[in-house]
């Protein structure tokens, strides 16, 4: 299979490769590519972010970007001075729509935005296969919006890579650090976990939640356990 790459995208022939198509484009972002474009760039032209960062992984939002796009361009932005080294990304959040008995990765070989298609690292998969927490499955990826809203951020920042998408289940989180592990890398390898910390909280004790979760997490303590955000559960910081 000849696959070319440009900034993160894929071009090949449509007979020789699967391709998951966007899911929520129009829904939770806009469809058009050049309106799309020009908004992911505004959204990330106004942070402002030390060149000193160059962080190993990232929490993002996925809710629309009309709700959550500021705070995950803040996140995504701090990536700006190791784009050109990054060239896979472990793209993992849990599932919305299909029940997954474990962590479910998929058998198509690429995932679409309006932007373009992104490989898949399937290679990286193969280092997780023999793990009985991770299945092989495409049901859970084609509807899911936590996963795809990532995307149009790393295609626009970082020059090309591959992407890892791995779709939460029932997983413990020891089953979710052991994957971690295995994908971990070096500065090659980015990790964004996608999670709204609170979804129904009043402002204040959302500010405490939070903070609780994304403390201890920044830190990357082993023992770190975000258990009070409804989508990060399964989540447990590990290195």
């Amino acid at each position: 299979m000849v696959i070319r790459r440009e900034r993160g995208k894929m071009r090949a022939d449509p007979q020789s490769m699967t391709t998951r198509p966007s899911a929520v484009a129009g829904l939770f972002y806009d469809d058009d590519p050049d309106r799309l474009q020009t908004q992911v760039f505004d959204l990330l032209a106004d942070v402002a972010v030390s060149t000193k960062v160059m962080p190993k992984a990232l929490i993002a939002p996925h809710a629309g970007y009309a709700y959550s796009g500021r705070v995950a361009a803040a996140a995504f932005a701090t990536l700006r001075a190791s784009a050109q080294t990054i060239t896979r990304v472990v793209l993992i959040g849990p599932a919305h729509y299909v029940h997954v008995r474990g962590i479910a990765a998929p058998t198509v070989d690429a995932f679409e935005t309006p932007l373009g298609r992104v490989a898949v690292d399937l290679q990286g998969l193969s280092t997780v296969a023999d793990l009985q927490s991770v299945i092989r499955a495409d049901a859970p990826h084609a509807p899911e919006h936590a996963l795809e809203v990532e995307l149009p951020f790393l295609q626009t920042l970082l020059a090309s890579f591959q992407v890892v998408p791995l779709v939460v289940g029932d997983a413990t989180p020891h089953e979710v650090a052991h994957v971690l592990r295995r994908l971990w890398g070096g500065p090659e390898t980015l990790i964004v976990v996608s999670s709204d910390l609170s979804h129904y909280h009043d402002y204040e004790t959302a500010q405490r939640l939070d903070a609780a979760t994304a403390v201890p997490a920044a830190a990357a303590l082993p023992t770190a356990t975000a258990v009070s955000a409804p989508c990060l559960s399964w989540f447990r910081a590990s290195r």
